[in-house]
């Protein structure tokens, strides 16, 4: 990583430099906060906050995509708690072992690569689940509950919708693995757990299934019908035809699909010519299946 050392202590800034040169970084030092700015293109930011006479703020703000550590002899309203307020991540007490400084560039380092990367997947889901929303009042749900639907989509969608509302971890087991019931009796108790491919149970095994989640915050989704059981079920099913793995469609279905999902991509000749029919047969079919045609 590159590092930037602001402290006016040389001495100690140059030994801190030093030993987590050792460690890899590539690190720069400057004794004021003027000199600082100059350059915004760091990974971490120590400030040592025995600067006299400097207003952090400025420079916090600078370097706000940045790790900040405060390197403080003394902990004061000036020193750590407006600098941390400021935007500043941490701090750290004079004199300290550079172990200690770089267990806490590693931990807010970690920290900012899962927080980059629960965004990415976060913006995937709600791209992903954007065709597949479902209206429920999560509020008043109660776990455990099962999901039906035709389409994995819409159960994932319903799954980690409700994990959002109630502001808890979602953890997801598939009973495909072998591992399954071992997992969901470790997840922890303020976790949701949801658990897709209920189809696959065995009967023999279905009422260990249910004593096992009986006590846990679970929902539990399948592709199947689910029929005769002691938990609430919902059963959620798109209002257009859409289709998933291992589900075949009748030719309508699949025509009265494609036309619906495609016709804003393909022109009707194009369109007609991949289905195998007519234009005319395609005009015929949207007029049978009241698919209007957005130009």
């Amino acid at each position: 990583m590159k590092i930037l050392i602001i402290e006016n202590e040389v001495y100690l800034a140059q030994s801190i430099a030093t030993k987590l040169g050792e460690q890899g970084h590539t690190c720069e030092m400057c004794t004021s906060t003027r000199d600082a700015i100059k350059s915004t293109d760091y990974d971490v930011v120590l400030l040592s906050t025995n600067i006299n006479g400097q207003d952090f703020t400025p420079l916090i703000e600078t370097f706000k995509k940045s790790i900040i550590i405060l390197m403080v002899s003394y902990i004061s309203n000036d020193t750590v708690s407006k600098p941390l307020a400021a935007g500043a991540k941490d701090y750290i007490l004079k004199p300290f072992m550079i172990e200690e400084l770089s267990r806490k560039i590693n931990h807010y380092q970690d920290y900012e690569k899962l927080k980059k990367r629960n965004e990415a997947y976060e913006r995937y889901l709600n791209y992903t689940f954007a065709a597949a929303s479902t209206e429920h009042n999560h509020k008043n749900i109660d776990l455990p509950i099962f999901v039906s639907s035709n389409y994995q989509k819409y159960s994932d969608s319903f799954a980690f919708t409700h994990a959002k509302e109630k502001e808890k971890a979602i953890h997801f087991i598939s009973l495909t693995s072998s591992n399954a019931i071992n997992e969901i009796n470790s997840v922890a108790q303020n976790c949701i757990i949801y658990i897709t491919d209920y189809q696959v149970l065995k009967k023999n095994d279905i009422e260990s299934f249910y004593e096992l989640i009986s006590d846990k915050d679970v929902i539990v989704s399948s592709t199947d019908k689910i029929e005769d059981i002691k938990y609430n079920v919902i059963n959620i099913k798109s209002q257009n035809t859409i289709f998933d793995k291992d589900e075949i469609l009748p030719i309508e279905d699949y025509v009265k699909f494609i036309v619906l999902n495609y016709q804003h991509k393909f022109p009707d000749t194009e369109l007609s010519k991949k289905l195998g029919i007519s234009r005319k047969s395609l005009w015929e079919k949207r007029k049978k299946y009241d698919i209007i045609k957005k130009k």
